[in-house]
């Protein structure tokens, strides 16, 4: 890729592109996306893009997910990798729209989280912006959570102000996203958006998976369609957790539901097959989804769905079995499930950059509305 050529801001009230950039705790890629920010708000995507995680990469950000050799020096050349795939995700999307650097007001990358402890004040996100920002020639802006975190809130999640600008309407509804990790945001007419983790998503899925088939990920729910949930097994599971009966805000990640985690709630289960397990995981995630729904906001009429669960067939049944209500793909409401992080992360790109708000103390529970992110000019 040539050395790119810095450039100048568009004028704020004028159509403006930003790219979006993320890779989320299942680790399974970066998807990018080039959104249009109209003058009257609205995003519109242009081009998106999903690059798949290189494996020894892949491998590498889960270690560092918890103590080892060598620590500062291993996480600095992951950042540096990571930054390097950004930057081939943002030169596929400038030449899918036949766009150039300059065309762009600015990136939002997130980084990867590989720490996350907002009890201790602090969250980690492995990100090089001033790379990606050389690559690139594009302003970036990254850093999103520490700014909430330091004014006393979890830093996450951070998707909710988006969503509510995108889905907000008439009628309460909620969103949630299944990465790793499952959040909610719940939308009511006439309050601010509401919002935080519920528990696991995928990531305790992808664990069983990979352990017992070798695959990374359960495609659709198939193996877990193969099993038998066991009731006594999921009240377990759920009961076993003090998280879980934690009011919001709060939020999680891999520091608490990881491999050590569910190897400690089976001990005495080994008796089940592991496609019974599987079943019991997927229905765990679909559980405690609805329990926090029907506890924050019992009368929201549907719940929109993006990120990957929303394409395993097996956990959108569950989900809908659990909450006794419609559950749709964001699709169905105007935007691509796949793509919603990495738009997520270009408006808060563009909220930055017009020096606004977007991190939501009614979400994080901090002292107050903060501007969120750290401009690594071009």
């Amino acid at each position: 890729m040539p050395a790119p050529t810095p450039h100048r801001h568009a004028p704020r009230d004028a159509d403006r592109l930003f790219i979006g950039l993320m890779s989320g705790t299942s680790l399974d890629g970066v998807d990018g996306v080039l959104m249009r920010l109209t003058a009257d708000g609205r995003p519109q995507t242009l081009s998106g893009v999903a690059l798949a995680m290189p494996q020894a990469l892949r491998a590498e950000l889960l270690a560092l997910n918890a103590a080892g050799h060598d620590e500062l020096e291993r996480a600095a050349g992951a950042a540096n990798a990571l930054a390097k795939l950004y930057a081939q995700a943002v030169e596929r999307l400038l030449a899918d729209t036949s766009l150039s650097a300059a065309d762009v007001t600015a990136i939002g990358a997130h980084g990867q989280t590989v720490r996350h402890r907002p009890e201790k004040g602090y969250t980690i996100q492995l990100n090089a912006p001033a790379l990606l920002a050389e690559l690139t020639g594009i302003d970036v802006v990254a850093d999103f959570r520490s700014r909430d975190v330091a004014a006393g809130g979890q830093g996450a999640p951070l998707v909710p102000p988006f969503h509510a600008a995108v889905f907000g309407g008439n009628a309460p509804r909620a969103v949630l996203n299944l990465g790793g990790i499952a959040n909610l945001t719940l939308l009511a007419p006439g309050q601010a958006p509401r919002g935080f983790d519920t528990g696991p998503a995928n990531v305790l899925l992808d664990v069983w998976c990979q352990r017992h088939t070798g695959q990374t990920y359960d495609a659709d729910g198939r193996w877990a369609a193969s099993g038998c949930v066991d009731a006594a097994l999921l009240q377990a599971l759920i009961a076993s957790e003090p998280w879980l009966q934690l009011p919001p805000p709060k939020s999680t990640g891999r520091d608490l539901f990881n491999a050590a985690w569910l190897d400690a709630r089976l001990a005495g289960w080994q008796h089940k097959t592991p496609a019974d397990v599987q079943a019991t995981l997927q229905r765990f995630t679909a559980q405690t989804v609805a329990d926090a729904l029907n506890a924050a906001l019992p009368q929201a009429a549907e719940l929109l769905v993006c990120g990957g669960g929303v394409r395993n067939a097996g956990l959108m049944r569950d989900l809908a079995d659990a909450l006794q209500r419609p559950v749709h793909a964001t699709d169905e409401a105007g935007v691509a499930a796949q793509w919603m992080e990495a738009l997520a992360f270009a408006w808060l790109a563009q909220m930055h950059v017009d020096g606004l708000a977007a991190g939501v103390p009614e979400v994080t529970g901090a002292r107050g509305p903060r501007v969120l992110g750290a401009l690594y000019p071009a």
